[in-house]
């Protein structure tokens, strides 16, 4: 069977021959994979002119629900990737962690939608107040690159490594070219073929290489992203591309590391934390056959505590099953094929030569329901290095499999400081029940990690581990691990946006925003903007409200209704020494009191009070004092029915600018109502 890449909207097997692609439990030939005869710099221009632009259209609100649609369409189809991810070498908790693990990026990058407008743009960040009278102000609006974004992946995860970068540039806007791993391909085209067949994405959106991608870097632009995951070394030489040099291109790399565990010095094999650590380590080093970038590669332990580990790990790892993850009680299966194998096993060697195995053996171990010699298996193999400050190949060698090296520490600074030997990582985990320890080692080997897990017996039952990065934390790591950040919620999203600074005064900045600015024109409908629906309201328009007077009574009044009797507000012999020259109204009292001056009471198209936002009391208000409101119309985003019956409704924000008789803002917010539409279809 050939394998079929995905460009210019065709599926296209390469030409010739291809790579053979085996089965890694069995050896069995499965496919060939090629991608000969494929125009990459056509398939860039595909995507920059026919995907770009259909998906910078769609709303961030839009491109949100099509990923959303898509996530269901692939949980409707999992099974079909559970069976065809044995291949690979996969037990069902290992492919649990590819699939649905890529399956729920999509769901969480889906749902970050409504932290953006609904709008094709958005802007980022607090506005720049440029000129002493507000009329010239500045502010940064970010829109999607119109480019490219390149995936060239690793072969252990080929669902989770894809569909993790692709919803993040898709929400972004961003058409992507997917180079997987050509081993373990067989399992991403399954997966392309069923988004492909789906519908739900825009044509040249996404396209898939399952062969090499050797010669794509040539036809970059700076628009374009490049992301890289793999080995440091490949992920270097690509890094430094002359193309990517002289069209300033963004290359996000994501490489191996060597990531370590730390028990915390206050552990004793007493406690529960004691066990909680020896069930991560060996989670780490079975758990895809060790073949993860986030793997465990150090266990660093206090040193009257050596023992104590190696005997535990041994018992545990010893009750590891190895072969045919088909095979009920099987927990590790094999690596992704003979390369990946042999490799692994020079790397042992090279370790070996100053360090000792303790656990595991390449000759003496068994294989449950397949042919150890045919597929790719191994057994666990954890070293120890009694001198890691001298010996310090295991800071620099990485075995990419369930190979582990066990070594001591006398406190917490020598933790820190072998943590930090492996020149940057991915993540770090310490397992403590003692939270200065944790600060401590927090605080001291944070730069050079990507990410940090503290573990305890508060934390443990619900933590997702060590290895598994999530969707809304960033996933990279500074130094050998790459420099690179991924995911990250929407921190990854823009990576894919240009930030632009813009500069004007608040009324054309609000046009071109379409969010309102501070000390833009107002637009007087002359007419209650309660009483206008959703589509019908714009962005701008005010209402100037009545004014209150404020009364000693008000204050005393809301003080025994709310039981907020704080000195300010009701003992005018305590002020002295404060900002305040008399009896202060409530701040809330004031907001209370906005909220009925601007509301329209009437029913209307108003259907809720959905929130506040940012809301600030800037200028004390005592009693004699009179406050007014400018309300006024500050951005709308709709909002989908949730079933045919649903009401059709937008949120709409509001400035409340709440102000004194002198004109002066005395407390400013943002309010959020639900707002019916005219048109409920």
């Amino acid at each position: 069977m050939k394998l079929q890449n995905y460009a210019l909207g065709k599926w296209v097997a390469g030409e010739g021959d291809g790579q053979q692609l085996y089965n890694a439990i069995t050896g069995e030939n499965i496919a060939t994979a090629g991608s000969k005869g494929l125009d990459f710099e056509a398939m860039t221009r595909y995507a920059r002119a026919t995907g770009g632009p259909k998906l910078r259209k769609l709303t961030f609100h839009e491109r949100g629900r099509m990923l959303k649609a898509l996530a269901m369409h692939l949980q409707s189809k999992k099974e079909d990737f559970y069976k065809i991810s044995w291949a690979t070498g996969a037990t069902r908790i290992d492919s649990w962690v590819d699939i649905e693990g890529g399956i729920g990026n999509l769901f969480s990058y889906a749902s970050l939608r409504r932290q953006f407008p609904d709008e094709t743009f958005c802007v980022e960040g607090d506005v720049a107040k440029l000129s002493k009278a507000g009329t010239f102000i500045g502010h940064h609006i970010c829109v999607p690159k119109e480019g490219v974004a390149i995936h060239i992946n690793a072969f252990n995860f080929p669902v989770w490594g894809m569909l993790e970068k692709v919803a993040v540039n898709w929400l972004a806007g961003v058409p992507a070219i997917v180079k997987p791993a050509t081993v373990t391909s067989f399992l991403t085209e399954a997966v392309v073929k069923e988004i492909i067949a789906s519908g739900i994405l825009p044509e040249g959106a996404l396209q898939l290489i399952c062969g090499s991608a050797n010669g794509i870097l040539d036809h970059v632009l700076n628009q374009d992203v490049v992301t890289f995951t793999g080995s440091a070394h490949t992920g270097k030489m690509l890094k430094a591309h002359p193309r990517l040099l002289e069209e300033a291109v963004p290359f996000n790399m994501e490489a191996d590391s060597l990531n370590c565990c730390i028990l915390g010095n206050d552990v004793t094999p007493d406690k529960p934390e004691f066990d909680i650590f020896i069930k991560e380590v060996v989670r780490e080093i079975t758990t895809k056959a060790g073949q993860k970038c986030t793997a465990v590669r150090r266990i660093i332990v206090p040193e009257n505590k050596i023992e104590d580990v190696q005997i535990a790990l041994g018992k545990r790892l010893a009750q590891t099953v190895i072969g045919d993850p088909n095979i009920e009680g099987v927990r590790m299966g094999s690596l992704a094929g003979q390369a990946q194998l042999l490799e692994v096993k020079e790397k042992v060697a090279q370790l070996s030569k100053t360090q000792k195995i303790i656990i595991g053996s390449f000759e003496k171990f068994e294989v449950k329901g397949a042919d150890k010699n045919k597929g790719a298996f191994m057994p666990p193999i954890v070293f120890l290095n009694e001198s890691p400050f001298t010996n310090t190949d295991c800071h620099s060698i990485e075995a990419f499999g369930p190979v582990s090296t066990l070594m001591p520490y006398k406190n917490t600074e020598e933790a820190i400081q072998l943590a930090k030997m492996g020149k940057g990582s991915l993540v770090s985990s310490i397992v403590t029940a003692d939270d200065a320890i944790a600060k401590q080692y927090v605080l001291g080997a944070a730069s050079m990690h990507g990410r940090i897990l503290i573990l305890n017996n508060d934390c443990a039952k619900e933590s997702t581990g060590h290895g598994s990065p999530m969707p809304l934390l960033v996933h990279g790591g500074p130094g050998r691990a790459g420099g690179g950040e991924e995911m990250g919620g929407k921190r990854g999203v823009f990576h894919y946006l240009q930030r632009t600074a813009i500069q004007g005064s608040p009324t054309t900045l609000t046009k071109v925003t379409n969010q309102y600015q501070y000390g833009a024109k107002y637009i007087d409908k002359k007419i209650h903007p309660f009483k206008r629906y959703f589509e019908e309201l714009e962005i701008g328009e005010t209402l100037i409200t009545g004014t209150h007077l404020v009364t000693l009574k008000n204050i005393e009044d809301f003080a025994e209704l709310s039981g907020d009797k704080f000195y300010a507000h009701m003992d005018e012999k305590s002020l002295e020494g404060t900002i305040f020259t008399g009896r202060v109204a409530h701040g809330y009292y004031i907001l209370s009191r906005a909220a009925g001056l601007f509301v329209d009471a009437p029913k209307g198209p108003v259907l809720l009070n959905y929130g506040i936002d940012e809301c600030r009391f800037t200028k004390p208000v005592y009693p004699g004092s009179t406050i007014g409101v400018r309300f006024t119309c500050k951005e709308k985003a709709e909002q989908e029915k949730k079933t045919p019956d649903d009401i059709a409704k937008g949120i709409v924000k509001w400035l409340v600018d709440v102000f004194d008789e002198t004109g002066e803002t005395v407390a400013i917010a943002t309010i959020l109502t639900m707002v019916k539409k005219r048109d409920q279809k």
